[in-house]
């Protein structure tokens, strides 16, 4: 029986996501000495509001490290789509760790990776004696879900989770978690810039895959698919290959994190202190469920 309840934070998607829910009426919540915190404010909401729902013994944010990784280094266009942060966002990367901080939860991230990484090595760890609860906004993490890890991926409104685990995960997507790298290797990932091959969307990918598995056996098999998908990833074999290995997280990278310093028992007079430097108001909301 897995003993404790580890909660992996994606940091950035829940920054990126509470920036852009208030900044685009303007509200960027500048202290007085001029410096926004909406961003902040709003991942704390996010972060709390997690703790309550799925009340963890252990919490831990990872974090991306810059843009260039190992992936850029591949693929130069890997996210290259990406519009630089604004200007209200820059200072808040920084200021989101020192809270983190302040709350008594370490900070994982590992220059050349990304924080799917950082996640992946640790939920994968940490599985083997632990139920993992992966918070995110990302469905890229999907392909992390086995015995003992779920997802929980943020939705519309305050509170709103849609959790994938190993007993939903094939009823909801129509794929096993691990296909989830094949199935982005088969048609790309916008968001992310890579195109995978072209032509070929997700329906057809969904179906490719649930009649074959893998796209190894799909290319064993190719002579058996239609002229046109042949021709397709015929034209694009090397562009599959790399969309998978783009997509694939890496759960080998070299970090850790002991639980001993993870545990989730805030110190209240850190966490206030760092809040009325922020000057967020009814601090004492924040420590109701904490």
């Amino acid at each position: 029986m897995a003993s404790n309840k580890v909660l992996l934070v994606d940091g950035m998607a829940l920054l990126f996501r509470g920036f852009f829910a208030t900044s685009f009426r303007g509200n960027f919540m500048y202290t007085s000495k001029g410096v926004p915190t909406n961003g902040v404010y709003q991942f704390l909401r996010y972060l709390m509001d997690s703790v309550q729902k799925f009340e963890p013994t252990h919490v831990i944010c990872c974090w991306d490290m810059g843009s260039k990784t190992f992936r850029t280094e591949l693929f130069a266009g890997y996210k290259a789509n990406r519009d630089e942060p604004p200007k209200e966002l820059i200072p808040q990367f920084d200021l989101v760790k020192e809270v983190v901080e302040a709350f008594n939860m370490p900070n994982i991230g590992l220059e050349n990776f990304e924080a799917d990484d950082c996640i992946g090595t640790l939920a994968h760890a940490y599985s083997l004696e632990n139920e993992v609860t992966v918070l995110t906004g990302d469905q890229d993490l999907l392909q992390l879900v086995k015995e003992n890890i779920r997802i929980a991926i943020m939705r519309k409104g305050q509170g709103n989770y849609e959790v994938f685990d190993q007993d939903n995960f094939y009823e909801k997507k129509g794929l096993s978690p691990k296909q989830i790298i094949d199935l982005k290797g088969l048609m790309g990932d916008s968001s992310d810039n890579y195109p995978g091959v072209k032509g070929i969307g997700e329906k057809t990918a969904i179906k490719l895959l649930q009649e074959y598995e893998t796209i190894d056996d799909l290319l064993n098999n190719i002579e058996k698919l239609p002229k046109g998908v042949q021709a397709k990833i015929n034209a694009n074999l090397d562009m599959l290959h790399l969309s998978r290995s783009l997509a694939e997280i890496k759960c080998d990278v070299p970090i850790s994190c002991s639980l001993d310093t993870s545990e989730w028992n805030v110190n209240l007079e850190t966490a206030t202190n760092k809040l009325n430097e922020l000057e967020f108001k009814n601090i004492d909301r924040w420590f109701a469920t904490s």
